[in-house]
């Protein structure tokens, strides 16, 4: 029988090794590298046949937003159903950073509804549209012509919402694709808001329904969209950088305030 190795012999074998450039023990053998049959073979892993016991089902494709958000949309019967709708509505990433859902305000049914593009900060704050310092000048500019949010009187009453329900992240503009998937839930508001008149406020709400994004020249040109007369204008926030605009806008809300008339 073979003697044990001694503790110094044993140190002065470990000792040799690190200079030969051991740097640490895995094998309770020594392996040699250049022999390829000594290699050990890579462990089987069971793909997904063998652990499902049969053919590997493919994973789930992911779900289109806009499809998804289309069906959502239409199954809604009214605007309460809609609104839940749409703040359930898990697949835009702008949900996972805002504060607060921001769906309208003022009065449904009103001959007149206003689009705007996101809530800013105080929207998201307060959860209504069009509460910061441009919708201040909103409310300034609607009750020029004799209409505001808070009117009892439909044909007083002014309905506004946005493109998007959540606040952008620090105010930046929407995404193509974001807009692509919250179009379906606007038409559908719309839809069951039912405005004799749509006022586009800035360009991405015209891009989202009139497919142009050109406001500075189609502001105060009657169109049409989603079935409706729509009347582009400038929006409050753009008035409060550019006070000279302001000329234009008032032409706009006179425009507004005939075709009223005449209806």
């Amino acid at each position: 029988m073979e003697s044990a190795l001694d503790f110094f012999t044993a140190k002065a074998l470990l000792e040799w090794q690190i200079d030969l450039g051991a740097t640490e023990a895995i094998l309770d053998a020594p392996v040699n590298r250049y022999d390829v049959g000594a290699r050990s073979p890579a462990p089987h892993v069971p793909g997904p046949t063998a652990i499902a016991g049969g053919p590997a089902e493919p994973m789930p494709a992911a779900p289109d937003p806009v499809a998804l958000a289309r069906r959502l949309a239409a199954a809604a019967p009214d605007l309460g159903a809609l609104a839940e709708a749409q703040q359930d509505f898990d697949l835009c990433e702008l949900k996972k950073g805002a504060r607060s859902f921001v769906f309208a305000d003022g009065t449904p049914g009103a001959r007149v509804m206003i689009l705007g593009e996101a809530p800013g900060r105080d929207e998201d704050l307060q959860g209504r549209p069009f509460v910061g310092r441009a919708g201040q000048l909103l409310d300034r500019m609607l009750a020029a012509i004799g209409l505001a949010r808070a009117a009892p009187d439909p044909d007083r009453a002014v309905y506004i919402s946005n493109i998007l329900p959540w606040r952008p992240p620090q105010n930046r503009k929407p995404e193509a694709s974001e807009i692509a998937m919250m179009l379906p839930f606007v038409e559908r508001h719309v839809e069951l808001a039912a405005p004799e008149i749509l006022v586009l406020m800035g360009n991405t709400p015209c891009g989202a329904l009139l497919g142009r994004e050109a406001i500075s020249r189609i502001r105060g040109t009657w169109t049409e969209a989603l079935g409706r007369p729509v009347l582009p204008m400038f929006h409050p926030a753009y008035l409060l950088r550019t006070p000279q605009a302001k000329r234009d806008a008032w032409a706009d809300l006179l425009a507004l305030q005939a075709r009223l008339r005449e209806t």
